[in-house]
């Protein structure tokens, strides 16, 4: 094929990346939704705040259960067929979380929901580290955390609507129409290239890349690199049982998933009103305080966009937990000594919109491009599949025990716990994350199976 024939990142490209981000979107706002819909689900069903809980942790279990399954199901059927799949649970999930009858009913609807999330969190990042050019990589991806603060800000924009009538189950249902859009756009994606390669379709790989890439040239040296690393015998579990350095990308990509949700932010983006209603503001105002929250979280996210390429991942990965831990302690601080004031109220506000600002641009997005790029080709499935699986199951204890902590061991300690978290996780950047900016997946998988420390193999 003539290389003036080749198209290039055009729009049909940049459709490709942005459709497949939009299950960040869905994401969003399946995790966002239920903020605004807390306390009038607990007025209607009467329930405690133990059993409030489950209603809220539920999607982060189902979504543990879908990430454990979707890299058998992306690995056999494809990311194409997973996402679909994920899409058409979310329609589901959504109808039934409107329609629930009882605790027990909502909590099964809101596990179907888990079951969409889990299996979109697995396949977008993947599917878009294999369509994304190396030199654009980290922004394709971090689009996808983008969508999930579009979804979470778009939820809460939706709750507070919908808070002067208290109707719940339209907050609930209403996804159910993005749901739908989503799942007609991602019938149209093309296949993963590096998924059709592992099936041994090299020329419809050859056509999705000529769909992606800007010259002939470039698609036949990454036609050529995927074929180099299929020469390898070993995938998944068995690459796992039988190689150490595999191994060890397992347990980076754990370790991110376990820093990622331990930085406190699921506390913010399930619970924000009732926090916003510890430090003193009546629920109206804690509802637009939450609006603040999706509103910060979208903006800080373009940071992330605009220099992961540029300055790389760990700078502002280091920046980002700096800010959360010192403002996570001085909300603490201004708990611990009394939220009085008016001026103390906007103070202890900025400073949790600081910490979701820090989280934005940095551990949101980066956690999850790190996670799609340091796992070799022939256990990316595997590999991503169990930090995704570990990244579900911590959320789901930190939904689960938030406000058992907060009745506990008191508001003021429990944000200062995660701030001192904050701080140990910036020694584990140091001694363990590599710098990814600008490699090929290729050469950090070499590294990789080189055995170079993990801080190295983007070296």
């Amino acid at each position: 094929m003539n290389a003036t024939m080749i198209r290039g990142p055009s729009k049909s490209a940049v459709f490709i990346y942005v459709v497949a981000a939009l299950a960040g979107l869905m994401f969003g706002l399946d995790v966002g939704v239920i903020a605004g819909a807390n306390q009038f689900i607990q007025a209607s069903f009467h329930i405690s705040d133990r059993v409030l809980e489950w209603i809220v942790s539920s999607v982060m279990l189902g979504a543990a259960v879908a990430a454990a399954l979707a890299g058998w199901f992306s690995a056999r059927l494809g990311r194409r067929r997973a996402l679909i799949a994920s899409a058409v649970l979310f329609v589901l999930g959504a109808l039934l979380s409107a329609f629930a009858w009882s605790p027990i009913s909502l909590i099964a609807a809101r596990l179907v929901l888990g079951l969409a999330v889990g299996a979109a969190a697995f396949t977008a990042p993947l599917y878009l580290a294999e369509v994304a050019p190396e030199n654009r990589r980290g922004a394709i991806i971090s689009m996808y955390q983008l969508m999930i603060t579009i979804g979470i800000l778009l939820a809460f924009l939706s709750d507070l609507a919908l808070t002067p009538t208290g109707s719940w189950r339209w907050m609930l249902g209403v996804i159910a129409i993005p749901g739908a859009l989503f799942l007609l756009g991602v019938l149209t994606l093309p296949e993963s290239p590096r998924w059709l390669m592992l099936r041994g379709r090299v020329e419809q790989a050859r056509e999705v890349l000529h769909r992606l890439r800007d010259s002939e040239e470039t698609v036949n040296r990454e036609i050529g690199d995927i074929a180099e690393q299929l020469r390898q015998p070993q995938r998944g579990w068995h690459l796992f049982l039988q190689n150490r350095n595999f191994r060890r990308s397992v347990g980076l990509g754990v370790l991110l998933q376990v820093i990622q949700q331990l930085t406190g932010i699921n506390v913010m983006i399930y619970y924000a009103p009732r926090i916003f209603e510890h430090v003193g503001f009546a629920i109206n105002a804690a509802m637009w305080s939450t609006v603040s929250v999706g509103v910060v979280n979208v903006l800080a996210t373009f940071i992330a966009i605009g220099l992961v390429d540029r300055i790389g991942r760990k700078p502002i990965l280091y920046a980002g937990f700096v800010v959360m831990a010192l403002s996570l302690g001085l909300v603490g601080l201004m708990i611990h000594l009394g939220v009085v004031t008016f001026t103390q109220q906007i103070f202890t506000v900025v400073m949790l919109l600081t910490f979701i600002t820090g989280f934005a641009m940095s551990a949101g997005p980066l956690v999850w491009t790190l996670c799609s790029e340091i796992q070799p080709l022939k256990g990316r499935d595997f590999g991503i599949g169990v930090s995704t699986v570990t990244n579900w199951l911590v959320n789901w204890g930190v939904g689960l025990t938030f406000l058992s902590l907060l009745n506990g061991i008191g508001t003021a300690q429990t944000f200062w716990l995660y701030g001192a978290f904050n701080l140990f996780f910036i020694v584990l950047i140091v001694w363990l994350v590599p710098e990814t900016r600008g490699v090929t997946l290729e050469k950090i998988e070499s590294n990789l199976m080189a055995g170079k420390p993990l801080r190295q193999i983007g070296l």
